[in-house]
Parts: structure tokens; C-alpha cells; sequence
């Protein structure tokens, strides 16, 4: 006996190893569009999926389903329209510096992007904390932003995969991010329907990534760039490091001012070197540069002379943001009114950082979501993290917490200290890069 179009039966399904067809997943997916699933029954799927994977086509089929619940975008512009996406991490502000850079390449990048997931911090939380700012666009504002900017960080609006973005959320909520065919389906779904030629993925391996082991991070890079190019999105991924925070701040208006730093010349660091990597890959991809090293080479030249600054001031004022941000960022993000630093309880190297243990801090602070309600503190987060390798005497500063109140920073203290381990020898540090697919 077949599945039938209900969602008792697709659960069912999925929880009993049975595969789904084309048409069920499609019915599924425009329920969750429209509210014919309840959230008990999407949070059942969810976990059902998270426990026991999709079978037979249900990965490409539930992607595909997911893009077609909404709108899909069609562009009619002067270059090559592409994207980047990141598994999620913990001081991952990439998206940030990348769009407005690949901006200044040649590229038009409408990056529809994500809300903090589990013990990441999410790219339009971090943008939102510049007043004024709107990432909920609809088409019509997203193309001028485009037209204008050469990029636009936005939300999936009602119309951009609707069903991804109820079941993003539900997701967050119900202990089912880590589902290697739910991260597929979540990612592709909104890149394929913003209508992209070309696509980079950031797959994050380490302790403050949702994949910890890089053979957990290979299986979800192959899975997401099989789908991507079966669905005619030409895509490749890197597999990079979350061993540590790839800048060194956690938290919305934090990481902002980071991505700021390296968009104006100010720092450099893994941030940049990761940014420009895949920008080079993102370039190459698509046609705008000879091969990866020479597209690198032209991200580089847009950071440091600050034509990618200059395409992020145009977007933050496209989007509501402040018109003069680039030249006076530091006035308009907001900063926390305790700052408490945590300090060495011993001498030694930086041998291991819990990134995940971070994340969490932070989310306790208030600066994400612990329930879909949740109200976001932009201001609050962790600064001055040190990096694995250093080495620190007893009492140096080994971070710095940023809480509304006295109380918030000491609840986090304890754990943060114990998510820096220190040893009397120097640690082996990771690469950045791990490996390239695709």
C-alpha cells in the first residue's frame, strides 16, 4: 500500500524507513507553506528525518519541494548572480565581508540568509543590530537593493521558500539542526529559489561546528553539492575550520564590528584569509576570474581598497540602514553596559576552546534565542577571545564578556573559563582549509 497525502502517513513513512515520492514531499512542503501541517507534526518530521535519514531520492525530492513551495527568482542583470552559504559557526561573520566584496568583483549576490541556529549566531541577527536596518524584503525592494548595491542580505520572505523558513524555526526548538538531509534541503532550497548560476558552501568541521569530525563535514559537503548540481546550480565547497572562532568576538553587534574591521582595512586574520578564499573559489566559478588564485586575488584588492566597504555602505542605506555607517560604524552599533573579563586560572598555551560552549554562553547572555519568542540583545556577546596557541600567564585576559547586567556575565564566567583548556606545551594548530570539493 502506497503513502497517502496526509502527514500522519508521511511520518509514519520516514519513521519506518519507507520511501517517499516526489509528489508527498511536494504535499508535505506546501503544508508547511500554508499551515496544513501543525507545528506538532512538523516537529515530528523533523525528528523522524533527523533519526532516520530520507530514503531512496527524498534529499533531492524534499529539496526541490521546499524551493517550489514559494517563488522562484529570475534575474535579468548585467553579471553573474551567486552565493555563498556557511554550515554555521561560532564568530562566523564571512557572509558580511564576502557579499559586498563579491559585489565589487563583478557578481550580484541576493543572500537569502538565516536566524541563530542552535549555538550559532545567525547573519541577519549580526546585520539587524545596525539601527534601522530591514532584512524582511519582498522582491520588488530585494531587486532594487540588487540593482543598486550589487548585494542584499535578506530573510526568505513569505514568497522565497516559505516552508523552509517555518521549519527553520521549528527546528531551532526542537533539537533536529544537526539532520545532514534537513541542513541540505534548508540550505539549497532558499538558494536555488533566490535563482543563483553559482553557488560556494562554507562546511565548518570543529568544536564549534554543528559537524564536529571533517568526515562528518565530507558527507554533508558531497550531499550538498551533489543536490545542488543535480538541481542545475553549479556549486562547490570548502571544508574549513571551527576549532576556534574563526574572528575573535561572539555575539550580533560584536561580530558586526568585526566584519567592519577587515570591510575597512583595519584587521585581517582568519576572517580575511577565509573570505578570500572562498570569494576566489566564488569567482572562478563563476566566470569572473581565470582560476581560484586569481579570483582571490581580485577579493583581496576589494577589501583593502575599500570598493567592498563602499558596496556595504550602499546596501545598509539601500536597506534602511544609516547613510554615513561605513565612515562612523562605531557610533551606531550598540555596546553592552558591563564588560567583565575572564581571566587564566593557570599559565599555559591555548590548547582547545569549546566553541559550542561559547555559542551557548552567549544565547544565555540574551544574545540568541533559547525559545522561537526570544527578543535578541545585539550588544551583548564575548570579545578579545584568544586564539589557539597563545600563550597567557596566570590572570592575563583570556576573553572578555559583554552582558546588560552584572549578574548575566557571572551566570556564563564559570563555563567560559572552562571552555579554554591551557597546557604547558604548544598546541598542533588546525589549518584553515581543510580540502576543496567540487
Amino acid at each position: 500500500m502506497g503513502v497517502g497525502l496526509n502527514s500522519r502517513a508521511i511520518i509514519a513513512a520516514i519513521r519506518d524507513r519507507r520511501p517517499l515520492d516526489a509528489d508527498q514531499y511536494s504535499w508535505f512542503s506546501n503544508g508547511l507553506a500554508d499551515g496544513g501541517v501543525s507545528d506538532a507534526q512538523a516537529g515530528a518530521f523533523a525528528m523522524a528525518v533527523l533519526l532516520n535519514g530520507l530514503q531512496g531520492d527524498g534529499r533531492v525530492d524534499l529539496t526541490l519541494a521546499m524551493c517550489d513551495s514559494g517563488e522562484r527568482l529570475t534575474w535579468d542583470l548585467p553579471g553573474p548572480v551567486i552565493d555563498k552559504h556557511s554550515t554555521g559557526g561560532i564568530g562566523d561573520c564571512v557572509s558580511l565581508v564576502l557579499a559586498p566584496a563579491l559585489a565589487a568583483c563583478g557578481a550580484y549576490v541576493p543572500m537569502i540568509s538565516g536566524r541563530g541556529l542552535g549555538h550559532t549566531g545567525g547573519t541577519l541577527d549580526k546585520l539587524e543590530a545596525i539601527p534601522g536596518v530591514k532584512t524582511q524584503l519582498e522582491t520588488p525592494q530585494l531587486r532594487l537593493v540588487l540593482e543598486r548595491a550589487g548585494c542584499a542580505i535578506i530573510s526568505a520572505t513569505g514568497q522565497i521558500a516559505p516552508a523552509d523558513k517555518r521549519l527553520y524555526a521549528i527546528r531551532d526548538v526542537t533539537g533536529t539542526v544537526e539532520s545532514l538531509d534537513l541542513i541540505t534541503a534548508s540550505i539549497l532550497s532558499k538558494k536555488l529559489a533566490a535563482g543563483l548560476e553559482g553557488l560556494v558552501l562554507d562546511v565548518k568541521t570543529g568544536s564549534g561546528a554543528f559537524m564536529k569530525t571533517p568526515e562528518q563535514a565530507r558527507a554533508l559537503a558531497q550531499a550538498l553539492v551533489e543536490t545542488a548540481n543535480a538541481a542545475g546550480c553549479r556549486t562547490s565547497a570548502v571544508i574549513s575550520d571551527m576549532n576556534q572562532p574563526l574572528a575573535p568576538s561572539l555575539g550580533n553587534a560584536l561580530e558586526m564590528a568585526e566584519a567592519m574591521r577587515v570591510l575597512t582595512g583595519q584587521t585581517g586574520g582568519n576572517l580575511a584569509r577565509l573570505t578570500t578564499a572562498l570569494g576566489g573559489v566564488a569567482l572562478a566559478g563563476a566566470g569572473l576570474a581565470k582560476d581560484v588564485a586569481a579570483g582571490a586575488a581580485y577579493i583581496n584588492d576589494a577589501l583593502t581598497s575599500g570598493k567592498a566597504a563602499n558596496h556595504m555602505g550602499q546596501m545598509i542605506a539601500a536597506m534602511g540602514g544609516p547613510v554615513g555607517f561605513v565612515e562612523q560604524w562605531q557610533r551606531f552599533l550598540p555596546e553592552a553596559t558591563v564588560i567583565r573579563e575572564v581571566t587564566a586560572a593557570h599559565s599555559g598555551f591555548v590548547s582547545a576552546i569549546d566553541g559550542e560552549a561559547m555559542g551557548l554562553a552567549v544565547i544565555k547572555l540574551g544574545g540568541g534565542r533559547q525559545v522561537e519568542a526570544d527578543q535578541i540583545d545585539p550588544s551583548v556577546g564575548l570579545s578579545d577571545v584568544l586564539g589557539l596557541g597563545t600563550w597567557v600567564e596566570k590572570g592575563d585576559p583570556l576573553l572578555r564578556i559583554h552582558a546588560a547586567r552584572v549578574d548575566h556575565a557571572h551566570q556564563v564566567e564559570a563555563t567560559l573559563r572552562r571552555a579554554i583548556t591551557l597546557s604547558p606545551d604548544r598546541p598542533e594548530l588546525p589549518p584553515l582549509i581543510y580540502e576543496q570539493m567540487g
